[in-house]
């Protein structure tokens, strides 16, 4: 199966930033899209950003211009950087995986625990 491990989460002022970094390991075959959600107090879970295998990337219209999603299929990683954070921000930073473990299992998409971000003064 695959694992992932968040790190990078914690506490920032306003107009700070941060880096978020979600390695996957354990049996993996191939790789497909990566992605950022988040999950603020008291409200759903949401797609912050995203990044294709090949490269393609998507963002929430709330994030765009200030976060940045990559990734390295050489080490299965993929990164968030995020500036100029706002307390809106504040959330439970989730990686989202979408993998297939062996050539004959099926593709699952695997979740990270989570990483928390707290953007307060």
């Amino acid at each position: 199966q695959v694992q992932l491990v968040e790190s990078g989460g914690g506490l920032v002022q306003p107009g700070g930033s941060l880096r978020l970094s979600c390695a996957a390991s354990g049996s993996i075959f191939s790789i497909w899209d990566m992605d950022w959600y988040r999950q603020a107090p008291g409200k759903q879970r949401e797609l912050v950003a995203g990044i294709t295998r090949e490269g393609v990337t998507t963002y929430a219209d709330s994030v765009k211009g200030r976060f940045t999603i990559s990734r390295d299929n050489t080490k299965n990683a993929v990164y968030l950087q995020m500036s100029s954070l706002k307390p809106e921000d504040t959330a439970v930073y989730y990686c989202k995986v979408v993998a297939r473990a062996n050539l004959f299992s099926e593709v699952v998409a695997y979740w990270g625990e989570g990483t928390l971000v707290t953007v307060s003064s």
